[in-house]
């Protein structure tokens, strides 16, 4: 095929930007406390910030640190590094030190831009050359003028453009990267899924170093949306902007339900129109998704997805307003291929389970620096996401657990979502996690840790709704309650179940 054809084929996620923003000029972009973007100055800062990088020596495929919470700039940076073919990886500040620097060194950057809140922080772990937010970017900014290489130094879409960090729920964190293509597929895939409008907007109140803002913030600006940043979960200035905004899709991670609910009771503003609410279905009590839907009046996303993967794998399922669902049963997307193996990379038959193997287009493009992880994680050209699920004869699927996650007691397999079901199940917990402790008898055995609300369960209540629905070897061996706030968890809310089990040890 001639090249000049398979050229027009291609683009990459500044010109698709770019694109929207010239013909979106005076509209808005983002919005960050006062702060507020139109799409041409959004476009003008960005170029500006592409030359100052371009100044500084940084060359397609560079990495750029960033260490900052929520805000305006982030994108910006963002956007910058995809005009030269630059790549950002998003550090998380909330990791210690060592992680920290881990993450550094891994990627081995370039340049470091830092929030001044963070800069001790960051400096404790690095000497890298940096830019500073606030008057050192604003005066950057000002004395540069555009530089015409920007938009002409991505020729592939496979080019990478973010780094994003797994949550490290063991070990060391991984760097995912993820390219032109698949950021630009992740925005695709979604819109189409949930009929979102092409300025619906979108509240980036996750950390930015998380998939869900990342992924959700640059797919809004391609679409022709605002951006609302929020630096953390602020259930006030959530609510708030939910009364001026319509929103396409409403991030609520689990963990985070709880406190938005209370203050949606307590000040019910009206709503400019929200399409779609939630995430991780599976992790969330029925009772709290039944009352933010109602609240909200709409629709709960029973997806499944991953950093690796965006959410494309199970995003074709919605739980009505209102609904406290019995099965979280999914649809697979329409835009990946999806496969339910054994250890030998065997198709299981239905109703057993079988670890997801994914390819397709929103795909990322591997772990950074990590040979022997990509091999043993890609094969047979899918990616094998360690996630157990069951198809049943309708053709949906059931999220069974994490292949780590299993709990091997006198010789049966134990699922720990199998029995987290049945405890959030019950109306007075406000959350469960099982995880595995050492057993003399039988290897291992199931311990859970459960938070009640005011005149929760009691241990003997809990054991006898697990009698009443689960096999005797599936059963908690004991029941540890604790406050909701004391449950350990990622950025993404899922709690941390090895600092729970060292809890165990200790």
């Amino acid at each position: 095929m001639l090249p000049e054809v398979l050229r027009a084929g291609r683009t990459d996620l500044y010109s698709v930007f770019r694109t929207c923003a010239v013909g979106r000029d005076g509209a808005l972009a983002v919005e960050d406390g006062e702060t507020r973007r139109s799409y041409g100055e959004l476009l003008d800062r960005v170029d500006r910030l592409a030359s100052v990088l371009l100044s500084r020596g940084v060359a397609p495929g560079d990495r750029i640190a960033i260490l900052s919470h929520n805000r305006v700039e982030y994108l910006e940076l963002e956007l910058a590094a995809a005009g030269i073919g630059a790549i950002v990886a998003c550090l998380n500040w909330r990791l210690a030190a060592p992680e920290l620097k881990h993450c550094i060194e891994l990627v081995e950057p370039v340049l470091a831009v830092v929030e001044p809140e963070l800069r001790d922080a960051f400096r404790a772990v690095s000497d890298l050359p940096g830019l500073e937010i606030g008057p050192e970017w604003e005066q950057a900014l000002a004395s540069a003028n555009p530089d015409p290489r920007t938009g002409t130094l991505v020729d592939d879409p496979e080019a990478g453009l973010t780094i994003l960090y797994t949550s490290g729920t063991t070990g060391l964190p991984k760097g995912a990267l993820i390219s032109h293509r698949a950021h630009i597929a992740r925005a695709m895939a979604f819109a189409a899924q949930l009929a979102l409008d092409p300025d619906d907007g979108f509240i980036a109140w996750a950390p930015m170093f998380h998939m869900a803002s990342t992924d959700q913030a640059l797919a809004t600006l391609l679409r022709g949306g605002t951006v609302v940043m929020v630096d953390g979960l602020q259930p006030s200035v959530m609510n708030e902007a939910l009364s001026r905004h319509r929103i396409g899709w409403f991030v609520m991670m689990p963990g985070a339900l709880e406190a938005f609910i209370a203050e949606r009771r307590a000040n019910p503003l009206p709503l400019k129109g929200i399409k779609v609410c939630g995430a991780m279905a599976d992790l969330v009590p029925p009772h709290q998704i039944a009352e933010l839907t109602s609240l909200l009046g709409a629709p709960y996303l029973n997806s499944f997805g991953a950093t690796e993967t965006g959410l494309p794998p199970g995003t074709a399922d919605l739980i009505a307003p209102g609904v406290a669902p019995e099965t979280l049963s999914k649809r697979i997307s329409a835009f990946c291929e999806v496969r339910l193996v054994d250890p030998e990379d065997r198709d299981v038959p239905i109703g057993s389970p079988g670890e997801m193997a994914l390819r397709g287009p929103t795909l990322f493009s591997g772990y950074w620096n990590a040979d022997d992880t990509n091999v043993s994680d890609f094969r047979n050209g899918f990616f094998h996401m360690g996630d157990l699920f069951r198809r049943n004869r309708d053709g949906t699927i059931d999220f069974v657990d994490r292949v780590k996650y299993l709990i091997k007691t006198g010789g049966e397999n134990v699922y720990p979502a199998e029995i987290e079901r049945v405890l959030l199940a019950h109306p007075g917990v406000v959350d469960a996690a099982v995880v595995r402790a050492l057993d003399a008898k039988w290897g291992e055995s199931p311990v859970a840790f459960v938070a009640c609300g005011n005149d929760g369960p009691g241990a003997e209540e809990l054991m006898q709704l697990c009698r009443e629905k689960l096999a005797g070897y599936k059963r908690p061996r004991e029941f540890q309650f604790i406050a909701f706030e004391d449950f350990p968890r990622s950025t993404s809310g899922k709690i941390q179940r090895h600092i729970l089990e060292s809890r165990l040890t200790n």
